[in-house]
């Protein structure tokens, strides 16, 4: 069993190496990240007493008066959490809630309100509170934090106030927040009050410590999101860490990664200095992602010579197109002679997962930045690249020789961008073998709306993928290959795609565990990603060797364990 500071160095790997390059821009960009306001806060929050469950983060809000929750105003993710925790808290109905926001200048109150009684729409309120020109970051998000206040009947006020952006002023801020405060707790004396401020205000010598000398009967909480240090501790702590107590009365949860956190804060600096604001690049992100990969994977982009290394693999970096509409990437595709049912996959890959990868034209289309589905589609390229992206007439790439072939060589493709996804971000869930029985509880009506399928082709596949991994392990048991496997790896069109998904992400999650567990090198990695999978049979033997390899070898270790 690997060490827990193995585990944290082999979780950790990948993020680091992407998160150098995107330090290295935000510091060049943000004349404010070594203030010592935002020292306080980092040097405070170092290291925590234990791990704890969601149910003890959740008895820790409920015995709380007033609830800090710490936002990175980059991050959507932290508003999202601080929605679902006031949902939360709101559906206890054992006491009243009060939701107070950083967001809006406690000077605009009476336009919340307007908005809260109905009499304004969600335009003019945007427009009336400044939010594009004094706050700057997604509006999606926080008016989400809104409305949830909203279905729940909850008052929500604004805690802040003029200047923004000059860090040297915010201890007046924390003052000015800690008297809003103050006078909501006196207008709703028996309510929890729910407060989003940002992060370095929660530095315990910050507002906390206003708050506690100012109200000394109430009980205060501070919940912090995705605290660096915190991060990278508990990395080697489990499989996932929810969060973690800090001290008594701070606890840290974890809902982004900090690379997720800090490609975020990237892209809000790139889209401050563009004219077009709703569409930052998203390029200089995937470049990003895909240099992380490299460096874990020891592999030289610059290389010029095959082998251990893609020849000049800088050269071969994808093409990048930020938020295509629907009309613009069928005119693309359409271009460049892509079949209609494969334009229909990536519009449906987008809409889906944001990200969508087109090998054929070394090309990743992405809409949306959903860190586990474009790090997913990143190590989609690199797979392809690594072997050279080998283009044959009219710019098509040739596929591998026959069904059997292309079903192992795309179930391999599905593994190794699964693989790359989680070295890049690690609290993605895996999937196991247990998903796969969970299917058989799914009804007629589950599949019908959610699937293309019939009731009857999903539990085929069902059966034909449960199967597939018993025979995979131990192919010796059976005394030819049964026939309903022979049936799936023939399979076409939505059916093959939707098992070459499930059997890839599942022999991914393996291949992740066995990196995790030490039983796989990066080294090993590497060989698997510049494997050329053209000549017949390839596919097929890659596949059935790597099973050996990652499932066979820990049936073992544990059959071992046990004597």
């Amino acid at each position: 069993m690997a060490s827990t500071a193995s585990l944290r160095s082999r979780r950790s790997a990948a993020q680091l190496h992407a998160l150098v390059g995107v330090e290295r821009e935000i510091k060049a960009n943000d004349p404010n990240s070594r203030r010592k306001y935002l020292q306080d806060f980092s040097q405070a929050f170092r290291s925590y007493e234990s791990v704890l469950e969601s149910s003890k983060v959740e008895r820790s809000v409920c015995e709380a008066d007033i609830v800090l929750i710490g936002d990175y105003h980059a991050l959507p993710a932290a508003q999202h959490f601080a929605g679902s925790l006031l949902a939360q808290r709101a559906k206890a109905a054992d006491r009243p809630v009060v939701l107070g926001v950083e967001t809006v200048f406690s000077r605009d109150q009476h336009i919340l309100e307007e908005w809260l009684r109905r009499e304004i729409e969600e335009d003019e309120l945007r427009e009336r509170v400044r939010f594009d020109l004094d706050w700057g970051y997604e509006w999606a998000p926080f008016y989400e934090l809104l409305e949830t206040a909203r279905e729940h009947n909850t008052p929500v006020y604004g805690l802040d106030c003029m200047p923004r952006g000059d860090l040297r002023r915010a201890p007046i801020h924390d003052r000015h927040a800690a008297e809003k405060i103050a006078e909501v707790g006196a207008q709703h004396p028996d309510a929890v009050i729910v407060v989003l401020f940002g992060e370095s205000h929660l530095a315990p010598t910050h507002l906390p410590q206003l708050l506690r000398a100012g109200l000394k009967n109430k009980r205060l909480l501070t919940v912090l999101q995705n605290v660096d240090a915190l991060y990278w501790q508990a990395a080697g702590e489990q499989d996932h860490v929810e969060a973690v107590r800090v001290a008594d009365d701070v606890i840290c949860v974890f809902n982004s990664t900090p690379l997720e956190k800090y490609e975020s804060y990237r892209l809000c600096l790139d889209r401050w200095s563009e004219k077009d604001a709703d569409s930052p690049d998203l390029a200089p992100t995937v470049y990003n992602l895909i240099d992380g990969l490299l460096r874990f994977l020891g592999i030289n982009r610059y290389a010029s010579h095959n082998g251990t290394q893609p020849k000049f693999l800088v050269d071969l970096l994808p093409e990048v197109h930020c938020h295509p509409s629907d009309e613009q990437l069928c005119r693309l595709l359409w271009r460049k002679d892509r079949a209609e049912e494969e334009k229909e996959a990536v519009l449906q890959r987008l809409e889906e997962r944001g990200s969508a990868y087109v090998a054929r034209l070394n090309t990743l289309y992405v809409r949306e930045f959903r860190m586990a589905y474009t790090a997913e589609e990143v190590a989609r390229f690199l797979h392809h690249a690594c072997r050279g992206l080998p283009l044959r007439a009219n710019g098509h790439i040739s596929d591998p020789i026959g069904a059997e072939d292309l079903f192992y060589a795309r179930a391999l493709e599905n593994a190794l961008a699964y693989l790359g996804s989680r070295v890049v971000y690690p609290p993605r869930p895996p999937l196991r073998e247990a998903d796969l029985y969970e299917l058989y509880e799914q009804t007629c009506e589950d599949v019908e709306q959610q699937s293309l399928f019939s009731f009857g082709e999903f539990m085929k596949m069902a059966d034909f993928m449960i199967l597939h991994r018993e025979f995979e392990l131990d192919p010796r048991r059976f005394p030819e290959t049964p026939k309903p496997i022979e049936e799936g790896v023939q399979s076409t069109g939505e059916k093959f795609d939707y098992a070459t998904q499930q059997l890839g992400y599942l022999l991914g999650s393996d291949l992740y565990d066995a990196y995790l567990e030490g039983r796989v090198t990066r080294g090993v990695l590497r060989r698997l990603f510049l494997t050329h999978l053209e000549p017949l049979g390839a596919a097929r033997d890659m596949y059935f060797s790597l099973v050996r390899k990652v499932r066979a070898g820990r049936k073992r270790e544990r059959g071992e364990a046990g004597k």
